[in-house]
């Protein structure tokens, strides 16, 4: 059960990163690279608990579905995802948002369970873990962007 741990320096309030974190367009334009969008559930706008939402993905040339439900929200600290239907045997992420000098310490925590038992665990260590850290680095470093991006022409 590998559990990926990475934090990020934003320099935009807490409450514009944690909406930046919701927002189902924000997440299609950093994931464009699996060409992830939502098909079922919360298709737009901002995500909120008890919400679920299905994203279509191309993953490892297989495209694939996975389903997730906002199961804990606490605006504007926290709030966790967790897989209700996929490719992972579970998964729990949870998005942490703390103010900093500032800014915002945004911190995600992925806990996650390959499916495939002995081989689950194999695919984590060559090559699975990586690519999920690469994968929610994209994510935040676009947050990171757009959130800078629109706290920087307000403050204009």
């Amino acid at each position: 059960m590998p559990v990926i741990v990475q934090t990020l320096v934003i320099h935009a309030p807490i409450e514009i990163c944690f909406d930046l974190s919701r927002s189902i367009e924000i997440h299609m334009e950093s994931t464009s690279q699996t060409k992830e969008r939502a098909v079922r559930g919360r298709t737009s706008g901002l995500i909120e608990r008890g919400e679920t939402v299905t994203w279509e993905a191309t993953h490892f040339g297989v495209r694939q579905q996975l389903t997730a439900v906002i199961s804990e929200y606490e605006r504007p600290y926290r709030f966790v995802d967790e897989m209700v239907s996929g490719a992972f045997k579970r998964f729990r992420h949870e998005h942490r948002f703390e103010e900093r000098n500032g800014g915002t310490l945004m911190t995600d925590i992925f806990d996650y369970t390959s499916p495939l038992g002995p081989l689950g665990r194999i695919a984590d260590v060559l090559f699975l873990r990586s690519y999920m850290e690469r994968f929610l680095m994209q994510r935040n470093e676009c947050i990171k962007r757009q959130a800078e991006k629109h706290w920087n022409q307000k403050i204009r």
